[in-house]
């Protein structure tokens, strides 16, 4: 009887979700370190095939905020534009994970394009139009021009904000003519830099950030809490420290989203509490990003660190830098 031939949980892995990684990337991986955070981050892992019971396939509730194809409407003053489903590395942790990658929900057509921005013209309330996907930077120069174009021509479009990874993971796809094309007239643009460890800021990566805010464009950081890649103070504040001097602002820390097959890299909330009350006590205050959660369901996000005042005995308490409180009159 001829032996059953073994199975790959890697390939099973690679079968059910997009990998992939840039050389930029891959050049930074540290070969004898098994633990490395930039490894953990992209190469896939059989980790990824134990679903636990409360990771969901849309942990943060896109669906049911999508009135036309590629618009995710969940706040009054904003809403998402996925315009492609595409990323020049795929996030082991991503939680669109299933919606992304050469086989996910593709690229807009011209005639959903059209609908999505006929949508976003019909709700006057929309202030922010925030690009994600996939990573929009992977389109040309030319499409991200006629693109903030046509937003910008939306009169109560104000705000144009796009979600990258692109600067850190491919910093070369990051032109002239592709920072050119972000500033529009009618509407003020920002980058958010996507970035989980200060080893992906590298030079090139801080040359191609510098391309964009010399040309007047501000930039913003997101970065997701992960165990084994930044869940130590002294990685986020390497981190944050590093964003501020390429003169990025840290916006976010997300607390990991419940994706499928991504619980080897999350933290406790109380874990991650502990760590932003670090953060706060070692840094200045422009190296603080806020640590939210995005609540499954749909529902937006929820700050999370530790409160800084509370009452007591009629008056309250503030607690200092060291975690110690004092009482305030007032």
């Amino acid at each position: 009887m001829s032996a059953q031939p073994k199975s790959d949980p890697l390939a099973e892995v690679a079968q059910r979700y997009s990998v992939a990684i840039t050389p930029a990337m891959e050049a930074l991986i540290d070969p004898t370190n098994p633990d490395d955070p930039i490894a953990a981050q992209f190469r896939p892992d059989a980790r990824e095939l134990e679903i636990a019971p409360d990771e969901l396939s849309d942990p943060i509730g896109d669906e049911a905020h999508t009135p036309v194809k590629g618009v995710v409407h969940r706040y009054a003053d904003r809403c998402l534009l996925k315009l492609v489903h595409v990323c020049p590395v795929y996030c082991r942790f991503c939680f669109r994970r299933e919606m992304v990658g050469p086989d996910g929900d593709g690229t807009l057509t011209g005639a959903e394009l059209d609908a999505a921005l006929a949508y976003i013209e019909s709700q006057p309330s929309i202030w922010e139009v925030i690009l994600t996907g996939g990573d929009p930077f992977l389109l040309s120069a030319r499409r991200v021009r006629e693109i903030a174009e046509r937003l910008a021509a939306i009169p109560h479009v104000k705000i144009i904000r796009w979600h990258t990874r692109v600067p850190a993971v491919d910093p070369l796809r990051v032109t002239p003519d592709l920072v050119e094309a972000l500033r529009v007239d009618g509407a003020t643009t920002y980058v958010v830099l996507h970035t989980n460890h200060v080893r992906e800021l590298t030079e090139q990566a801080r040359a191609a950030i510098a391309r964009i805010v010399d040309s007047g464009v501000p930039m913003l950081s997101q970065t997701v809490l992960l165990k084994g890649v930044n869940d130590s103070v002294e990685a986020l504040e390497a981190l944050m420290r590093g964003l501020v001097e390429a003169r990025v602002k840290p916006y976010y820390l997300h607390h990991l989203d419940k994706a499928p097959g991504t619980s080897h890299f999350r933290c406790s909330i109380a874990r991650g509490q502990e760590l932003a009350q670090e953060l706060h006590q070692r840094a200045s205050g422009l190296a603080q990003p806020t640590y939210v959660l995005d609540i499954p369901g749909g529902h937006g996000k929820a700050p999370l660190a530790s409160p800084g005042v509370r009452e007591r005995d009629g008056a309250y308490e503030v607690r200092d830098r060291e975690g110690v409180w004092r009482r305030y009159e007032g």
